[in-house]
């Protein structure tokens, strides 16, 4: 979500505490900050998908964390095996020395995720972001193959580090780094020709042509849903068709499932349903459980070719992030159970949405799961509908390069109240920036499991 960028003013209020209180953040911090600025409330408090502000309202999480809250804000089971740790005087800080919740971690990891679904990877702590993780796979990638140039796609976004960066396609973003971006390439994602061409068409052929004067990359790197690019959905086959593509040419595939992934689409990782297998995987956000930072990449055994040391970071070896995310898999992971409610209540996200896209001219709605939105006809709309919800008590963001898509992300957890609730706040809002909705008889007849069960790109809503 884009910020409101005008400098800040100073509005006197009936308050002087609540002067007081908000005034240190203009005065100290800096004018990076982004999010405080759409939604100015000072929070406090927080359980489930409720969050309490200090001036005594509440506000419906719409927002999870930017993706790290899947389970909510102070999940009891994640909360009581927190403080059960600490109480205990367990170590919380090791670097990646051997300790108890390590060891649970990866073995609860591996019985819980990866041997169920057939995966054979080894697991890499390269620091505690998303970021981090991108940049250990775009690493090894180029040590494992001897070869510089990655690939990456339209509209992607991997992370704020100068190699995340290289191969994020925000404008915005990239002319953060202060210096050329090397070393990459962008290609057309899913559909980014509205189906006029045959995306893979240049590139097999020019990987196909000694001639052609294009090098073959280390990598490709992809997100099965791009969570900051629009909501763009990749199509299982067209993720099916870059897997084959990559292994036929030699090039190693790494899937961002940073923000996609523990669950966001319907299954842990958000590839599942593709049936693909990636050679390296990037997890963070929620991979903890509680929004404790915490990162993996996930590497095929025979690509971890590490030397003791050649990629490390300090707070790699958080064991506080180990035992809520043993939680975590424990409590929601166990069996099918969790991942069945999730996709129950993603297809009533969507039926919602879909029924507000089709009160207007050009609303369709994008993304997969419960990384779902609303693109609307106007680019401009979202942002003041995101606005307008605030206004209404949800915290609902943007996505896209021209913040077009008002992009939903609930907690997992949440319920089906809460849900509606939710919904209704956006329809409001949405009627107030555009005006009533106008539904045409059967022509806005609302398919609520097409997200999940159809093309996960969305439908356009009329």
């Amino acid at each position: 979500m884009r910020p409101n960028t005008a400098m800040p003013t100073d509005h006197p209020t009936s308050s002087s505490m609540e002067a007081s209180s908000t005034s240190v953040f203009d005065d100290i911090e800096s004018q990076v900050r982004s999010y405080c600025r759409n939604w100015p409330a000072t929070f406090t408090t927080a359980s489930g998908s409720t969050i309490q502000a200090e001036d005594g309202r509440s506000y419906l999480d719409f927002f999870a964390g930017a993706g790290a809250l899947n389970y909510g804000h102070n999940h009891p089971v994640l909360l009581d095996a927190l403080v059960d740790y600490l109480r205990s005087g367990g170590i919380v800080h090791a670097l990646d020395m051997h300790t108890a919740p390590k060891r649970e971690f990866l073995t609860t990891f591996r019985d819980r995720i990866l041997r169920p679904r057939d995966l054979d990877y080894k697991v890499m702590f390269p620091g505690p972001t998303g970021t981090n993780s991108v940049e250990s796979a775009l690493k090894l990638a180029r040590k494992v193959t001897g070869r510089q140039h990655i690939l990456s796609f339209t509209n992607a976004f991997h992370g704020m580090t100068l190699g995340a960066l290289s191969v994020t396609g925000n404008s915005m973003k990239r002319n953060g780094a202060g210096l050329p971006l090397t070393n990459s390439s962008k290609i057309p994602y899913d559909d980014y020709f509205s189906g006029a061409t045959e995306d893979f068409l240049w590139l097999e052929r020019v990987l196909g042509d000694s001639g052609s004067g294009v090098d073959k990359p280390a990598a490709i790197i992809v997100e099965s849903v791009q969570g900051e690019g629009g909501l763009s959905a990749a199509r299982p086959e067209w993720l099916r068709a870059l897997s084959e593509l990559c292994r036929a040419h030699g090039i190693l595939l790494i899937l961002d499932d940073v923000q996609a992934g523990c669950g966001r689409t319907g299954e842990f990782f958000s590839f599942e349903e593709s049936g693909i297998v990636p050679d390296i995987v990037c997890l963070s956000k929620s991979i903890s459980g509680f929004g404790l930072s915490m990162a993996l990449t996930l590497i095929r055994p025979e690509l971890d070719q590490w030397e003791p040391g050649e990629h490390n970071g300090t707070f790699r070896g958080q064991n506080t992030s180990f035992v809520t995310a043993t939680a975590a898999l424990n409590q929601f992971w166990a069996d099918d159970e969790f991942a069945a409610g999730v996709r129950a209540r993603a297809a009533e996200l969507h039926a919602g949405l879909a029924q507000i896209a089709s009160g207007y001219d050009g609303a369709v709605v994008k993304g997969r799961g419960f990384l779902t939105g609303i693109k609307f006809a106007e680019p401009s709309a979202a942002s003041k509908i995101a606005a307008a919800a605030y206004e209404r008590g949800l915290l609902v963001e943007t996505s896209g390069p021209e913040d077009e898509v008002l992009k939903t992300m609930p907690a997992l957890t949440i319920s089906s109240d809460e849900l509606v609730s939710g919904i209704d706040i956006i329809a409001a809002a949405s009627a107030e920036v555009l005006g009533a909705p106008v539904y045409r008889g059967e022509g806005s007849d609302v398919r609520g499991s097409d997200v999940l069960d159809g093309d996960p790109r969305g439908e356009e809503s009329k």
